[in-house]
């Protein structure tokens, strides 16, 4: 099974798609990569589904990528007495750290680490974004506010404190337990939340690596507006990136997010780096078997944009239309990669190659599948870094990825382009030339007569060392010339 387009699709499973015949329905209507939310459900959930995925890639034969997205802290006011209240515009209100019920003039706020980082005239948003405060007076356990917009207050709604770097872990005991469960597990990909600054990637990164043998690959969500300031550094850090659009809607103006989407896509593409652009993309699919004009717009914008992968997530978690969502989303994905705009677009923002081996490789076996019209650029990685450099140059053929790790083809299952095959090791160039071009026809992308264009690195199995390109023409016989 080979998809035709090249952006990918991310799916979400929840209530209403974990059984094996709900997992099969998206991944063959187009879900390339599964996405297990610890936001919600039990290990043993998210054990269940992961087996499942790991069936249905055996049957399938395909490798299929999982990403465990670790929930992050949430601020939330606390409970009220009556379940909730009104507040009024102009009205001032207090916030602490006293656990005591809530009333229409006071709530329990209990994050210490809120008050510790809050200035007069900081802005705390709440229910997300619906309704706004400004703090007026504040001490170590206590904010006085006043009431910029009102509404409705209920228990446990989030708390947004945008423009602030909170001195807090992105990690909390919680996350910490599941990202030891989902490595366990094998998870390919762990989503990170609440990325304030590159320290947290770090954080991160370091308890990744306790664990013995593990290749699992680190996605820093940026849902914060602190960390647009250290976006370069973020990205550098991290193996890739998501456009968290949801929790930085709230903390940013609503004109603001489409800017810093196409900054953060421009800077991932300039690294090789995956992106990813999420939330609400589909929104309206939850209850509708058809999506707005403006939501097909904003997938078709995140495609014109570069995405790497485009995500759905209550659609196909807890919507009534999940595999309507994904045929929907992969028809647009299909319809903006044949229009020629899309290749104007994608020649005009691809990046100047590094001054390194693999770059030069890399665009150079761009250039070569585009002058001779090649059926697909083939890439032997071990760690996945000649496919990911491949796909950076945005060819307009497909990237075949061969590889001997299964784990690294289940992750670069997210990666622009890639049809990823595992295949075994090779160990001279001749059958280097032969293994590109069996995988080239077994998988339907070349036939006799066309041209592959080969990229791959020496000593093989050696990773970070691209510095081969090769053109092979595929014979009638199957063999190569």
């Amino acid at each position: 099974m080979r998809r035709t387009r090249k952006a990918k699709i991310i799916a979400t499973l929840g209530p209403a798609s974990s059984t094996p015949q709900a997992i099969e329905s998206l991944f063959r209507a187009g879900a390339d990569v599964f996405r297990l939310n610890f936001s919600h459900g039990s290990h043993a959930d998210h054990q269940a589904r992961y087996d499942t995925i790991r069936a249905l890639e055996q049957k399938i034969g395909r490798p299929i990528g999982v990403l465990a997205d670790l929930q992050g802290p949430k601020l939330r006011v606390g409970k009220f007495a009556d379940g909730k209240i009104k507040l009024e515009t102009g009205a001032t209100f207090r916030l602490d750290l006293s656990p005591e019920l809530g009333t229409s003039v006071r709530a329990p706020l209990l994050h210490p680490e809120v008050f510790a980082a809050m200035n007069v005239g900081t802005e705390l948003l709440l229910d997300d974004g619906k309704l706004r405060l400004r703090v007026e007076q504040h001490g170590g356990d206590f904010a006085e506010t006043r009431v910029i917009v009102g509404g409705e207050l209920s228990n446990h709604k989030g708390v947004n404190v945008p423009n602030v770097v909170l001195p807090i872990s992105p990690l909390t005991d919680k996350d910490k337990a599941d990202l030891d469960f989902a490595v366990d597990m094998g998870a390919d990909w762990i989503a990170l939340s609440f990325v304030q600054r590159p320290g947290d990637v770090l954080e991160a990164r370091k308890l990744i690596a306790r664990k013995v043998g593990s290749r699992v690959r680190l996605l820093s969500k940026l849902e914060k507006p602190s960390a647009i300031d250290y976006l370069e550094e973020i990205v550098e850090l991290s193996d890739a990136v998501m456009v968290a659009r949801g929790d930085l809607g709230v903390e940013c103006p609503p004109e603001s997010v489409p800017i810093l989407q196409k900054r953060i896509i421009k800077c991932c593409r300039s690294a090789g780096k995956p992106v990813v652009v999420a939330t609400q993309m589909l929104d309206s699919m939850v209850h509708s078997p058809s999506p707005t004009r403006a939501e097909a717009s904003d997938v078709a914008t995140a495609i014109y944009d570069g995405a790497d992968a485009v995500m759905l997530s209550a659609e196909t978690a807890s919507g009534d239309y999940p595999v309507d969502a994904v045929t929907m989303m992969d028809r647009i994905i299909n319809r903006v990669e044949e229009d020629d705009q899309y290749t104007v677009i994608t020649d005009a923002s691809r990046s100047q190659p590094e001054n390194t081996t693999r770059d030069a490789i890399s665009a150079a076996a761009r250039q070569v599948a585009h002058t001779l019209k090649a059926a697909a650029v083939v890439t032997f990685t071990s760690s996945g870094s000649t496919t990911l450099r491949a796909a950076r140059e945005r060819p307009q053929q497909p990237i075949i990825s061969l590889t001997s790790g299964i784990e690294v083809a289940r992750q670069l299952a997210l990666v622009w382009g890639a049809h990823c095959v595992p295949t075994q090791e090779v160990r001279s160039f001749a059958e280097m030339v032969q293994t590109a071009a069996k995988a080239a026809q077994d998988e339907s992308f070349a036939h006799p007569g066309d041209r592959i264009v080969i990229t791959a690195g020496v000593p093989f199995g050696c990773s970070g060392t691209t510095n081969i390109l090769r053109v092979a023409e595929i014979e009638e016989s199957g063999e190569v010339l």
